[in-house]
This record gives structure tokens, C-alpha cells and sequence, in this order.
């Protein structure tokens, strides 16, 4: 049964793959088709100065285009880098606070400390008697 499921599957698989591939030559007959025929319209219609207007203006804002892509690809990696600095610096903001934290800790341990031991001397330095001869 598994195995019947497996071929079924397999086949409407092989069948879809071949009405892509038949869609798919059938698309790109269809735009050479058309590609076609405006070459052959453009090519006819040449002799007007309009057409010839047309298709040079095309070719003029498709240069604008490609100049526009390539500028903003280029202030994009620029954004980009400068943004990995931007996170660069914050992560080195964040350990920096992080280690004043540690230090402020350190000292708070180390002030506890002293205190600790100020009190303990001032405990031992009033429990011993003042001896006459000092």
C-alpha cells in the first residue's frame, strides 16, 4: 500500500514536472514571439522620426535606470557597513558598562571589607588595657 501511495505520488510528480517544462516552453515561445514582433514593428516604423524618438528615449531612461541601481547599490553597502559599525560600537558601550559594573561591585566588596576590618581593630584596640610605661 505504501509503496502504491509512493508511485502514485511519484507520478503526479513526473506529470506536474512535464506541464511545467510544456508551460515553460510555451512562455518563452511566446515572448520571443513578441520580442519578435516588436523588433519588426520598430524595425518598419523606423522611418518615422516618433518610433525612432520612442525607442531612443527608452534607451535614455534605461540608462538612468541602470545609473540609479548601481548608485543606490552602492549607498546600500554603504548603510550596511556603517551600520555594523553602529552595532560594533553599542556592543562595545554595552561591555564597557558591564565592566563598570564589575569594578563598582569590586570596590563595594572591597569597602565592605575595610570596614570589616576597621571594626574589628577598633574592637581590639579598645578591649586591650593602656599599659602605664607608653
Amino acid at each position: 500500500m505504501l509503496s502504491r501511495l509512493l508511485k502514485e505520488h511519484q507520478a503526479k510528480q513526473n506529470e506536474r514536472k512535464d506541464q511545467q517544462e510544456r508551460r515553460r516552453r510555451e512562455a518563452i515561445s511566446a515572448a520571443t514571439c513578441l520580442t519578435e514582433a516588436l523588433v519588426d514593428h520598430l524595425n518598419v516604423g523606423s522611418h518615422c522620426c516618433f518610433c525612432f524618438t520612442r525607442v531612443a528615449q527608452a534607451y535614455v531612461n534605461q540608462r538612468k535606470l541602470d545609473h540609479e541601481v548601481k548608485t543606490l547599490q552602492v549607498q546600500a553597502s554603504q548603510f550596511s557597513k556603517q551600520t555594523a559599525q553602529w552595532i560594533s560600537m553599542v556592543e562595545g558601550f554595552n561591555q564597557a558598562l558591564k565592566e563598570i559594573g564589575d569594578v563598582e561591585n569590586w570596590a563595594r566588596s572591597i569597602e565592605m571589607d575595610m570596614r570589616t576590618i576597621a571594626t574589628a581593630l577598633e574592637y581590639v584596640h579598645k578591649g586591650q588595657p593602656q599599659s602605664a610605661s607608653s
